[in-house]
């Protein structure tokens, strides 16, 4: 009686067990997939930002080039050329090459790229800031274009995978992070200061910069009950 008893709690205990380590291996398996998805998606991302810069800049070189010939065809004509006509000309024209639509993906206007050396983080910024467009990337959430004077603000998620912001915790003062807009120029800021914040507090994205670039990274820490907010100026 005793071991029939003693049999049909260990046979539960058994059962309980093998659910559990289903469900854990269950969690480990969606949390892996994420994590994979979210990295194929960033490459994916990456790689057509890059092929636009590139183009961007391939079709700028072009230009220039054209207008350099044109000049020197003018020059030996023409050996009193006004030079401030022809560099006004240039001018004009390298502002005119720069191809005023934004690249996209999945239907998200792509508008710049973070690069945080010290996590190893590279990922394109999407100009919306709405859950769906968190789901896909780093987004701005606030503040001018990228690499313009004030303060952007740069918003992702932390899902604890290595993926987005989930490795900002690591960052310090001192560390370097970099964003290129879509003109191809990359700037560098510097970290100075971090530090966690209620969901509430939006008082980081509307500081005043005294006329400087900056940036502000914003993500949920660990426990989702704080924000972790990092500032960074220019270097």
């Amino acid at each position: 009686m005793f071991n029939n008893k003693y049999g049909k709690l260990l046979t539960v205990i058994l059962v309980v067990a093998i659910i559990a380590i289903i469900g854990l291996l269950v969690f480990i398996g969606i949390d892996w997939y994420k994590a994979y998805t979210t990295g194929a998606e960033q490459e994916d991302m990456m790689e057509q930002f890059n092929g636009y810069i590139n183009n961007i800049q391939n079709q700028e070189n072009t230009t220039n080039t054209e207008l350099n010939t044109i000049n020197n065809e003018e020059t030996a004509i023409i050996p009193n050329i006004d030079e401030n006509n022809i560099n006004q000309n240039n001018q004009t024209s390298n502002e005119g090459s720069t191809n005023s639509q934004k690249p996209t993906y999945k239907g998200f206007n792509m508008i710049g790229s973070i690069r945080i050396p010290k996590t190893g983080l590279q990922s394109v910024i999407l100009e919306e800031s709405s859950p769906k467009a968190m789901e896909v990337s780093i987004c701005r959430m606030y503040g001018p274009a990228i690499n313009e004077v004030g303060n952007v603000v740069l918003i992702g998620h932390n899902f604890k995978n290595g993926t987005l912001f989930s490795d900002n915790k690591k960052l310090a003062v001192g560390d370097k992070i970099y964003l290129t807009d879509l003109n191809g120029k990359e700037v560098e800021y510097t970290i100075y200061k971090k530090y966690t914040t209620t969901v509430e507090d939006f008082d980081y994205a509307v500081r005043d910069t005294d006329g400087k670039r900056e940036i502000s990274l914003s993500t949920c820490t660990d426990d989702t009950k704080s924000r972790l907010i990092i500032w960074a100026k220019e270097s």
